[in-house]
Order: structure tokens, then sequence, then C-alpha cells
């Protein structure tokens, strides 16, 4: 017989969430309940509301929440910490499942009964939350995206200043953000500043801010008097081009500090958990080419509990790189697309990854000699993204395969992987 259970939903909120029960015959156990995070008797009351419906009919309650970014945490381990059998699920699900009403209905109260009605459901595919060391990672490397991101915007707005007042800047320097460049650009904003500016001063602080020869300082210094000249010809000065150089830098200049400081939180916190499973896998991801060490942490930590996973496709549905299928009756669409669903995040590491894999070294060695062979055959008969996306497929299965294995990775041709694949079968017979 099957077991029976009480299913409770409560669609969670930054400052409040509301919670409604359902029976197993699908029906409600009074009205949805406000739960007031921030006062402890609202939080107390739910409690005891749940407890007095498992004494009343006998059944164990089962709590249903939906995931949210990250206000559903608090009050998954407030009830877990009172013994309560609590699951989250993703929001695909309850988006797509029966609006239970003819209507279009949306708001707290009927998705709380929403949930509960979906929560009955004893095959409901839930997530794992993790452990808190593995969520702390999580909130660290997020973070550490989300700052590099806003520091590449401030370094593009400073390069489109510079192509308007000093056009042939950005061809002194390897890249605008060096030490030096950063350092002339904040003390000699605009070209008539370094005209004016004494020659042994610029070389000087050259000399100190790149580290190297007196030759390499003066080249430098020709170059960018060079380049200050033609601004005054070809070049677009305004006032204000000086103080906006000088606050970009200065975001710039933090955004440095606060992802070393990051990258620095980051490598301790692994170091802490060095004996755990879920760190160990992060050094097998590492190991694999294309893919670096803050690349191995952010999708560890997208994927977050791999024992879930039972296939290669599987993992990369989870990463939203599978095809979407458009098909009703005798229609097909001819466009076939990425599902993009869940970790965009994920996905842009695998986009980083596959790019990586399939260039070359300055020695023109390929970085991975089978995924180079395997894009450049599908560029003969498919588009370069297309090809692009196969070679994130391919990646996606070597990651599964990697962490399945628990081996390190080590490229292999087909033809050794056929002869490995007979041989291990020719030992079984």
């Amino acid at each position: 017989m099957t077991t029976q259970f009480i299913s409770v939903g409560i669609d969670v909120g930054s400052d409040f969430s509301f919670m409604s029960l359902a029976l197993p015959d699908q029906t409600y156990i009074g009205k949805p309940f406000k739960i007031i995070h921030e006062k402890h008797d609202s939080l107390e009351n739910a409690i005891e509301i749940i407890k007095k419906a498992e004494e009343q009919h006998n059944l164990k309650a089962r709590i249903v929440l939906e995931s949210t970014s990250f206000y559903h945490y608090p009050l998954f381990y407030y009830l877990t910490d009172r013994s309560f059998d609590t699951v989250v699920i993703n929001p695909i699900i309850s988006k797509n499942s029966t609006n239970m009403n003819i209507r279009k209905v949306h708001n707290d109260k009927f998705d709380s009964k929403k949930l509960a009605f979906i929560g009955l459901n004893r095959n409901l595919k839930t997530s794992i939350i993790p452990e808190k060391a593995i969520i702390s990672l999580r909130n660290l490397i997020r973070e550490y995206h989300n700052l590099v991101d806003e520091r590449s915007k401030k370094v593009i707005k400073l390069s489109g200043i510079l192509k308007i007042s000093m056009p042939e800047y950005e061809h002194i320097f390897s890249k605008i953000t060096t030490k030096a460049s950063l350092a002339l650009l904040e003390k000699y904003p605009c070209a008539k500043d370094i005209l004016a500016a004494k020659k042994s001063t610029i070389i000087a602080l050259i000399k100190k801010t790149s580290m190297s020869s007196n030759s390499y300082a003066k080249t430098t210094y020709d170059a960018l008097k060079s380049t200050a000249q033609s601004a005054k010809t070809f070049g677009c000065y305004l006032p204000s081009n000086s103080l906006q150089i000088r606050t970009l830098i200065k975001f710039i200049k933090i955004y440095d500090e606060a992802i070393c400081n990051i990258f620095n939180e980051i490598t301790s916190l692994i170091k802490e958990n060095s004996n755990k499973k879920f760190i160990k896998q992060i050094h097998l991801l590492d190991s694999i080419k294309g893919i670096g060490f803050i690349s191995a942490a952010t999708l560890m930590c997208e994927i977050g509990d791999f024992s879930v996973f039972r296939s290669p496709k599987q993992l990369v549905a989870y990463f939203g790189i599978d095809p979407s299928v458009i098909q009703s009756g005798n229609f097909k669409g001819s466009e076939v697309k990425m599902s993009k669903r869940g970790s965009s995040l994920a996905r842009r590491i695998l986009f980083i990854a596959a790019i990586s894999s399939i260039g070359l070294t300055r020695n023109d060695v390929p970085n991975n000699e089978v995924l180079r062979t395997y894009y450049l055959e599908k560029c003969k008969s498919k588009p370069k993204m297309v090809a692009l996306g196969a070679v994130m497929h391919k990646i996606c299965f070597i990651i599964f395969s990697v962490l399945r294995n628990e081996k390190e990775f080590v490229i292999i041709t087909p033809e050794e992987q056929i002869a490995n694949y007979k041989q291990k079968h020719n030992k079984v017979a």
C-alpha cells in the first residue's frame, strides 16, 4: 500500500510566504496561512498548524518549497532543523503543472495551494540542497563572476572614451588595463596632458609601473607621444573625458581588489574542505583541457550533487544545451535551438571551455587535438556556432565520464577508445 501524507505547499517570498495544506484526496485543510519571516510567533504558528494537521489526520507532512534565488534557504533550514520532511522543486515544474482553474490566476495564496497539490505526487522530482560549505562556495563563485562582468563593463566604457579622445592609444599596450597604462591615464588622461609633461617623468612612471627596462620605457614613451600628437589632428577630446577616465580607473582598481579578495576566499574555502568529495571533484574537472580552476569550481557548484545524474544526456539537459523540441501533430519546427534552461553561468563556462579546447597554443599546437578535429569536421557541413554547440555537448560527456570514473582527464583518440572498448569486452567474454 502506498504511504499517504499531507502535502504542505509554501510559496516563498522575500519578507513573507503563504502556506497551504492538502490531503491525499486533494482537498485542502483550511485557508492559506501567511508566514511573516521576521516574526518568530508567525513561524511557530506555522509549525503548530502543520503538527496539528498531522495529529488530526494521523499522517506525516511533506513540505514543498519552490526554489528561488536564495529566499528559500532560511525557511528550508528552519523546517529541516525541526525534523520536517522538506523538499525543494524547480520553478519550471510548478509553472508547467496544471493551473487547476479555467481562469488565469496568479497570486501568492493560489501558488501555495498549487504547490500543495503538486506535492501530493510521490514521484515529484525534487532538487537536492547541498551542504552549507558548498552553498557558501557557490555564493562566492557567483559573486566572483558578477564582479568580473561589472569590471568588464567599465573597461569597455574606458575603451570607448579612448577611441574617441586618443584613437591610437590601445595599440601601445597589450591591454589598456595594465598597471602602466592605468597609471599613465590616471595622471595624464588626455593628449594635451601627455604632451605637456616632461619626458623623463613619463619614462620613469612607465619603468616603475611596468617593471621593465629603460629601453622599453623610452620606446613606449615615443609611441605615447606619437599617439598624443595624432589625437590633436584626429581625435575628439571633451572636457568631461578627464573626469570620466579617472572615475572609471578608480572603479576598475576597486573591482580588481574585490576580485582578488574573493578569489583568495574561494581558495581558502576549498583548502578547508579538501577532504570532501565535492572538492576532489573540482580538482578532477580542473584536469580537463580547456577548463581552469575557477571554471571547474563554477561547474561543480552549478552541478551540486553529481550522484543524481545517471547519464551524460541528463547533464546536457541540466545545463540547457539540449535541443528544444517543437512538434504538434504533423508540424515539426524547422529550426532546432538550445533549450537554454538551467544555469546560464554553467553554459557560459562550457562555451568558454569549448573555444579554449578547439584553440591553438602559441606554438600552433591544438589544446585538444580530438575536439579540434571534431569541430573542423562539423564546420564542413554546419555553421560555426552549431559546430561549437556540438563541442559543448562533447565536453559535457567528458565531464560526466571524469566524475563518474573519478579519474583525471586523459586525451584519447577515437581509435584508441574503440580499441580499449574491444579489449575490455573481449576480457569479459
